[in-house]
């Protein structure tokens, strides 16, 4: 398995405009978002289709889950900052968050 590669800063904002609500955290060297859902059982549904698409990719988020909010960070520690998995992620989780 190939090592994933840091975006350089230019990549990861042009990424990050085509997301919607995603903010980066320089000194985490992460991206995050908080979803916000009618009810935990929304919330938790959000978070199993999540967790399966990481599973897939073999790319984990960091999460807080309190009744119907998710706050999500994305990074990839083998990189040390962002890469293309955290940006493949985040537009996933959009989409299961509708």
């Amino acid at each position: 398995m190939t090592r994933p590669t840091l975006l350089p800063d230019a990549a990861r904002k042009e990424a990050l405009e085509g997301l919607s609500g995603w903010t980066y955290d320089a000194p985490a060297k992460a991206i995050s978002k908080t979803f916000k859902f009618k009810d935990f059982s929304e919330a938790w549904g959000f978070m199993n289709r999540a967790a399966l698409k990481a599973e897939v990719m073999d790319h984990h988020p960091e999460w807080f889950n309190v009744y119907n909010r998710v706050e999500v960070k994305l990074t990839t520690h083998d990189a040390d900052g962002v890469t293309r998995l955290d940006i493949e992620l985040a537009a996933a989780m959009d989409a299961f968050a509708g």
